[in-house]
């Protein structure tokens, strides 16, 4: 058996998160809205390594998390992001960013 935890953030428009988080190297995988006009859950996914679920209904998560999201190149999303890479962050190698609805990301390559 395989472990795995999947964090839900939440965003008020689920289209703009997806977006946003292809601009990192994800995908969408499923998306579930119970009727129309109500709120999306979606999954979305990194290298079979990394997921996140995005949820827009109210309670599932708290705005502004914090995670932390480990790549093999975080040169390659300082490029994407324009954001420095932090040489001395305590995860590794890391940028911090934050997506289009206040949560926060520290995406670092762990040192060797």
């Amino acid at each position: 058996m395989n472990d795995e935890v999947v964090p839900v953030l939440y965003v008020e428009d689920a289209s703009r998160a997806i977006s946003w988080y292809e601009r990192l190297g994800f995908r969408k995988e499923w998306e579930h809205q119970f009727e129309p006009g109500f709120p999306w859950f979606v999954s979305v996914a990194r290298g079979g390594r990394a997921r996140l679920y995005l949820s827009e209904h109210k309670g599932d998560a708290r705005p502004n998390t914090l995670i932390h999201l480990y790549v093999d190149d975080v040169d390659a999303v300082s490029r994407e992001l324009g954001i420095p890479v932090d040489e001395d962050g305590l995860a590794g190698r890391e940028v911090d960013a934050e997506d289009p609805d206040g949560n926060r990301l520290r995406i670092a390559t762990r040192r060797s």
